[in-house]
């Protein structure tokens, strides 16, 4: 199976532009598949490498006004200096030139110089369509006796000023219009430019015929009515409003510039015991690299020496720096706020976090969601069908309106009615409707620290009814920590803790840690320990100053018979704790238990997702009597915690179990960070990775949190909620804009109420659809999860 190859579009201007790209690259031998997303101007192509190439579809599309461009791979330019092996300074270049030589943004380059001819285009256009609006206003004024009648002066001089003006603004400014009209009558190929080519090519030669033919067709029809205004105010608006959508469109995708300007762009390494800043691209895995406070951290690693604080909000979203010490990772893109330390380069290039980030936000902004098949399909036989209603339109005024007004004023109606519905039939707002809000979500969910692998899973999740969530990891921490302190003798507190983790030092019990590391936090010191032995099965002992200590369960304190009560700790074994006893031979001088213990942020997390409406189902492959204890922590009620507690599970066990509630209808999203979990993600209508754990899981799921937040898990419902919603909004407002708009440019009000719409108002209401749709998709980047 060839791997889908991504390339930019060139000269794509509407959603119908979109549909006659796809139909025509699906016709050549060798492709296998083709998806083009007129949001992000990009198409995905599948096709055999040995029938077919980027040269054999640009042969097919060049035809048409369209090119395909290799489409810049911003996680593999994140190692690009690597490949040349030379940074900026070495090539005598300044940092922009030499990302620019690298091709970083070079897409958004053409776009904005072809944003800047389009400005200009408009600027020379404003004046002309003022001057005519000037004059069409005071016809209107005129007739009502508001104004007085235009004086002949200035009647001969608009006689020959609005010509010259409509051909300037047609042939100049509207070019890719006429180009449009062209390429229909020679390849039959109908889109936007297309629609607006005819209707204002019809208006300007009607109108240039009665110009020069006015004498012999005064007997005929209206000489004194030219519809030169109407080609000048149409294509300016319409140049107008493609102007502010394509500015519009721009800021759709600053999520993918944001990421790639937190690369670091040098890195001061060590190499042959000396201190040397070399470019980011040259850096190698098993580099150690300096951190000063306020640099950024330029490719991933593990800290080897020296301790401080990082911020990694543009990363995970989380607002506070955390705290780094030695053999913690770090990630390419955080700052470091205070203090200094090493690391040692472990993945670098396309292998870091961030341009892994980077690649799952490009590919999810630039895939379909299901709901824009609908408008795909409307796209696709739009402007034939628009074409037709025109046309019918023509010919409908002409032979009924003739019989009721005449056929010179008929042929007035008729032409304007052509016109209109041409000018506002537009398909750019249904092609825009879901991708621009698309694009715009998924930038919005990777600032939050939620990665969305494709629309379709955004789509998905704003459905969830049931959140099925692993406990271990997901809801838990993931690893022991030390949760009570009981002491059954005079011992002090600190005394008690030194001497356990001074024992536990010398052990490697997964449970030791969790003692020592609470020892460090209380800067405890760590006792000298003689005749350390560890007891298999049972624990272990040591001497520490003259007395020897046993530390063990209740199975040493039965092997010492000692005197003790040990019902006490039952009651913590069934909160799922698991109690360590300090001991000597003569007594038992207290106990501290050791549990997986709840994060600070799942309590929230569901309690806020019992307010969206969603039950909570904890699956876990521990006993049930840790599995209840961390329901009852979280709140065992229906109202604010776990819905239902499923514990002593395999992972086959978690996929019967993701299929049981889908088998009662409901839409199921998994959360979970284990290699065990990952069948029941792939199952879930929507699977949820935390980002801590494994790679299986990050591969199996839709959705990725990173940080391993599960109150993130509340954010990406949210943002899914808000996503979709805004482009239902969009979908409503571009199907009602047609429905409504196309009837009452045909003049089909006429009749009843006297309304025919002027194709002036039919130019500037197509002009402000897709302007109006792209920035109600734009909101959502305001909008608070």
């Amino acid at each position: 199976m060839n791997s889908p190859t991504i390339y930019k579009i060139k000269g794509m201007h509407c959603a119908s532009c979109s549909v006659i790209i796809e139909n025509t690259l699906k016709k050549v031998d060798g492709v296998q598949s083709v998806e083009v997303n007129f949001g992000t101007e990009n198409t995905k192509i599948i096709f055999d490498e040995n029938k077919t190439n980027l040269e054999d579809f640009n042969k097919k599309l060049e035809t048409l006004g369209y090119s395909l461009a290799v489409k810049d791979n911003h996680s593999n330019i994140l190692q690009n200096d690597k490949m040349l092996g030379m940074s900026a300074e070495e090539m005598g270049m300044s940092e922009d030139e030499h990302r620019a030589h690298l091709g970083i943004s070079q897409s958004k380059q053409e776009k904005l110089i072809e944003i800047k001819d389009m400005k200009k285009k408009v600027i020379t256009a404003i004046p002309l369509a003022v001057i005519s609006i000037f004059t069409m206003g005071w016809e209107i004024f005129s007739r009502y006796n508001i104004v007085p009648e235009m004086g002949s002066g200035m009647e001969k001089f608009l006689l020959y000023a609005l010509p010259i003006m409509a051909t300037y603004i047609l042939f100049i400014v509207g070019k890719s219009y006429l180009i449009g009209f062209y390429r229909f009558l020679r390849y039959g190929k109908a889109n936007m430019d297309t629609l607006i080519g005819i209707g204002t090519s019809v208006a300007y030669v009607y109108s240039m015929i009665i110009v020069i033919f006015a004498k012999s067709l005064t007997s005929f029809v209206n000489v004194e009515q030219t519809y030169f205004d109407v080609t000048i105010i149409v294509i300016t608006f319409i140049a107008l409003g493609k102007y502010l959508e394509a500015r519009s469109k721009l800021k759709t995708g600053d999520a993918i510039e944001k990421l790639l300007n937190l690369q670091a762009k040098t890195a001061l390494i060590i190499r042959g015991g000396k201190e040397v800043e070399i470019s980011v691209g040259q850096v190698v895995r098993g580099d150690l690299i300096i951190i000063k406070p306020g640099a950024k951290i330029p490719v991933d690693g593990i800290l080897t020496e020296g301790h401080s604080y990082v911020d990694e909000s543009m990363i995970t979203g989380e607002p506070m720096p955390v705290s780094k010490e030695a053999s913690d990772t770090v990630v390419a893109g955080t700052i470091n706020t205070s203090g200094s330390f090493t690391f040692k380069a472990t993945k670098v290039g396309s292998e870091t976090m961030l341009a892994h980030i980077i690649k799952m936000v490009e590919e999810a902004q630039g895939s379909k969601a299901p709901i824009q098949a609908l408008a795909d399909k409307i796209s696709g036989v739009f402007v034939p069908i628009v074409l037709v209603i025109s046309f019918v339109t023509l010919v409908l005024w002409i032979v009924i309106g003739t019989q009721y007004f005449g056929f010179s004023q008929a042929l007035s109606f008729g032409l304007v009615s052509f016109v209109g519905v041409l000018v506002i039939a537009c398909p750019c707002a249904l092609g825009l409707a879901t991708p621009t809000a698309i694009i715009v979500g998924v930038g919005k969910g990777a600032r939050e620290g939620i990665l969305v692998k494709d629309a379709a899973t955004l789509e998905k999740l704003h459905k969830v009814n049931v959140v099925v969530v692993d406990k271990t990891g997901t809801l838990t921490k993931g690893k022991p920590e030390l949760i009570d302190i009981k002491i059954l003798s005079d011992l002090e507190e600190q005394e008690f803790i030194s001497i356990l983790a001074s024992l536990e030092n010398k052990s490697e019990h997964p449970i030791a840690s969790a003692i020592l590391d609470f020892a460090k936090v209380e800067a405890l010191q760590v006792l000298t320990v003689e005749n350390f032995i560890s007891i298999k099965g049972r624990g272990l002992k040591g001497i520490i100053g003259n007395t020897e200590y046993f530390i063990g369960s209740i199975g040493l304190i039965k092997d010492l018979k000692l005197s003790f009560d040990t019902a006490q700790l039952s009651e913590f074994t069934l909160e799922g704790k698991t109690p360590v006893v300090l001991m000597t031979k003569e007594k038992v001088l207290g106990f501290v238990t050791v549990a997986d213990a709840v994060k600070p942020e799942a309590i929230e997390a569901v309690k806020n997702l019992h307010k969206l409406g969603i039950k909570i189902v904890m699956l876990t492959g521990d006993n049930k009597n840790t599995a209840n204890y961390i329901a009852k922590q979280i709140g065992l009620t229906t109202q604010a915690g776990i819905d239902e507690v499923v514990a002593e599970v395999l992972p086959e066990d978690k996929l019967k179990k993701i299929k049981e509630l889908q088998a009662q209808g409901l839409i199921v999203a998994m959360a979970g960070d284990g290699v065990n979990d990952a069948p029941a993600l792939a199952q879930a209508d929507v699977g949820i990775a935390m980002a801590t754990g494994t790679d299986v899981a990050i591969e199996s799921s839709g959705i990725t949190l990173l940080h391993g937040d599960i109150s993130k898990l509340v954010k990406a419902i949210k943002l899914s909620k808000i996503t979709m919603r805004g482009i239902k909004q969009n979908l409503f407002w571009a199907f009602i804009y047609n429905i409504v708009g196309i009837p009452l440019a045909a003049g089909i009000f006429y009749p009843i109420f006297g309304w025919l719409l002027s194709p002036v108002f039919a130019g500037f209401a197509m002009a402000m659809s897709s302007v109006s749709v792209v920035s109600n998709s734009l909101r959502i980047k305001g909008k608070r999860l």
